[in-house]
This record gives structure tokens, C-alpha cells and sequence, in this order.
């Protein structure tokens, strides 16, 4: 990790400022399969500690809280719904639940996959975008290039850190990063951790 912070350092000075303001590249990252994929959908459009005690809920309902298709799929969507997931999350997450049980959904092969072909496989799936796949592939299968262009925690951080006046759109985020490759995702996380009131800004 120590040449993807040389690296950004070297070729985007703002970039430089932020990790120097943030510190150490402490990312978390998530083991590459279904449950994994079941907590992203939960944390869709909610904020953290609301996503946090919905997805509680749930395991809590399964047996031995193993998040699994079958678990899931033994339960009923009423079941789901008190949990506190809404009617679309609720089918989201019994249609991957279903399309993992088909084979669908290879999670097992998706170390072998391009970038591209994960997202192409992954969004087959109900609720399942292309920001979750880009999430799927920084935190679970460790990608080091990948840039969540449409993530508006990134357009913010990439506003206030460059002064625009306006928030980026998905294109110029693109077009602004293209010094950061390949390290991408590295890029992404400072932005995020800039945005946290921990960081001495």
C-alpha cells in the first residue's frame, strides 16, 4: 500500500494534503460473498447506524445468525419486513437469495472476474446498481483501481477539497482522477475519511 500513497502523493497534490490531514490507510475490508452483498443492499439510501440496527435485526432472526440463501429464504417476507428492511429491500435480498441458490450468482468465481464482469454478473440481481458492485469490489475482493464515480460521499469530498463551486458530476469526477490510477480506490477511501469529523481538517 505504501507505493499507491507515494504514488497519489506524487501525482495530485490535493490528494497529498488529504492523506497527509487523515493518516494511515486503515480500510476494512469484507469477506467476498453473500452475506457481504445482504449487508450492502441493507445499508442502500440509509444512514449507518439505521442500517446497522436493521441488519441486527435480521441475523437476529436467523438461525445462529448465519446469513445465508437458505436462511433467508426461510424466512417470510413479512418475517423481513419487521426486521425493518422496506417492501424493495425485502425483494432485493430474497432475489439474490434465490439467484445464489440457482448458481446464478458464482461468488466463488468472482476473484477470477474483470472488474467489468463483475459488475456485469453482480447487477443481474434486483436493487443491485453499479455503486454496490463498485462497494463489493473495493471492500470484498480488494480491487485497488476502482473509482466510485457516482458516490456522492466522493463528489462531496472532491468539492470541498478542490473548491468547486458546484458538486462534480460522475464524468468530471472521472476526468479529475485520472492521475490517481492505479490506485483508485485508495483515492475513494480518502475522500470518504476526509468527509469524518475525526479528521483533522
Amino acid at each position: 500500500m505504501r507505493k499507491a500513497i507515494i504514488h497519489l502523493k506524487k501525482a495530485d497534490p490535493v490528494m497529498r494534503a488529504i492523506i497527509e490531514r487523515v493518516g494511515a490507510y486503515k480500510i476494512q475490508h469484507r469477506e467476498p460473498g453473500f452475506e457481504t452483498l445482504v449487508r450492502s443492499i441493507v445499508y442502500q439510501q440509509l444512514s449507518g447506524k439505521v442500517a446497522s440496527v436493521i441488519l441486527g435485526r435480521l441475523i437476529a432472526m436467523l438461525p445462529e445468525g448465519k446469513v445465508t440463501p437458505e436462511t433467508i429464504l426461510k424466512l417470510t417476507p413479512a418475517r423481513m419486513r419487521k426486521a425493518g428492511l422496506s417492501k424493495q429491500k425485502t425483494l432485493y435480498i430474497r432475489d439474490l437469495a434465490r439467484k445464489t441458490n440457482k448458481g446464478h450468482i458464482k461468488f466463488e468465481t468472482l476473484s477470477e472476474l474483470t472488474d467489468l464482469q463483475v459488475i456485469e454478473h453482480l447487477t443481474q440481481v434486483k436493487g443491485i446498481g453499479v455503486w454496490t458492485a463498485h462497494m463489493f469490489l473495493i471492500f470484498a475482493l480488494r480491487r485497488p483501481d476502482i473509482l466510485a464515480s457516482g458516490d456522492l460521499g466522493v463528489r462531496i469530498a472532491i468539492r470541498k477539497a478542490y473548491q468547486l463551486e458546484d458538486l462534480p458530476l460522475p464524468k468530471q469526477v472521472e476526468e479529475l482522477a485520472a492521475a490517481w490510477r492505479p490506485y483508485s480506490s485508495v483515492a475513494v477511501w480518502y475522500l470518504w475519511r476526509s468527509l469524518d469529523s475525526t479528521a483533522q481538517i
